[in-house]
């Protein structure tokens, strides 16, 4: 799969009108890293290094780091439809940033979508509690009614204050786009995926621990409040960072998982890298797939995320219906 990811990285930059060949994305890489000369001319350097390098590789991360937080929610609600929207992330994003925009702050968008994530999962956390504890049933139930009311405060910012101006971007943001993704946007995705991922890949002992249930958990020393309330602080803020830069793109988080899940099976220590990198390699593809498909116009890529994922998962679920 690591190989697989270079490899799609590589391609991924040669596809489009400017006729580049692998070779020269390689070279070109390596020159500006100072360890070798490009004979590519200033237009298509600049192509390659400022353009479809970093909205390649902010692809990369954003797809990594929503796989990575899919299998790490479903492992910790027990549901198999969990995925980093569950709790009402993308909603709490979406609140942010459509504020932001309609008030014409698009530089403030990352930190408003950050806030926005965070202030869902707090109130996700804190109905949970109020309803009974954060069992798994109701932090579901209570992630569905807070996603439902943070829909419902975008809808009505957008129809109070956005102009015909910003439409068309605040609904490019809704449906997910990694158009404007620049040198900026890897570091923020990439240093999300390295502070906050990494330590969620080392969580799957615990996560092979929280399958068999609470008190199985419990009775192997896990701390089962305190670590599910800290790994779901651990995925809004890395979910909060990629919507960020991104914007809200569903199913990679949900499809995933399953699918690596029913190649290697269920233990987490495979499965949470080989999601990422599967979902890192997932969303390039998609991603190239959004900007080439109808070229010169370009889809918004949550919607071909969309496609794809609805009737992969259907296939999964008929596949594992077969096979139980």
């Amino acid at each position: 799969m690591a190989v697989a990811l270079a490899v799609s990285i590589v391609a991924a930059v040669t596809i489009g009108p400017a006729g580049l060949a692998p070779v020269d994305v390689i070279r070109t890489v390596a020159a500006h890293l100072g360890l070798g000369t490009s004979d590519l001319t200033h237009l298509q350097d600049a192509i390659v290094w400022e353009l479809r390098m970093p909205r390649v590789l902010a692809a990369a991360a954003v797809g990594a780091g929503l796989a990575l937080c899919g299998a790490v929610m479903q492992a910790l609600t027990r549901n198999p439809l969990a995925d980093p929207y569950l709790l009402g992330l993308s909603s709490g994003a979406s609140v942010g940033a459509v504020l932001v925009l309609v008030l014409g702050l698009g530089l403030m968008l990352p930190l408003a979508a950050f806030i926005g994530a965070l202030a869902a999962l707090a109130a996700t956390l804190g109905l949970a509690r109020a309803a009974g504890g954060l069992s798994p049933t109701t932090t579901v139930l209570a992630g569905l009614a807070v996603s439902a009311a943070f829909g419902a405060v975008t809808s009505l910012i957008i129809f109070w204050s956005a102009t015909t101006d910003s439409y068309r971007e605040i609904l490019n943001w809704l449906l997910g786009s990694l158009a404007g993704a620049d040198w900026w946007s890897v570091a923020l995705a990439g240093g999300a995926l390295a502070v906050v991922g990494v330590p969620l890949l080392c969580s799957g002992r615990t996560l092979d621990a929280f399958t068999f249930g609470d008190s199985a958990a419990a009775a192997l020393g896990v701390h089962v409040a305190r670590t599910r309330v800290l790994l779901l602080i651990a995925t809004a803020l890395l979910t909060g960072a990629l919507v960020a830069v991104s914007g809200a793109i569903g199913f990679v988080g949900l499809i995933l998982p399953h699918a690596v899940r029913l190649a290697i099976g269920p233990g987490h220590r495979a499965l949470l890298p080989l999601s990422a990198l599967a979902g890192a390699v997932f969303l390039v593809w998609v991603d190239t797939g959004a900007r080439t498909i109808f070229d010169p116009r370009e889809l918004p890529v949550g919607i071909l995320t969309a496609l794809v994922g609805g009737p992969v998962f259907a296939a999964l679920l008929i596949r594992s219906r077969r096979s139980a």
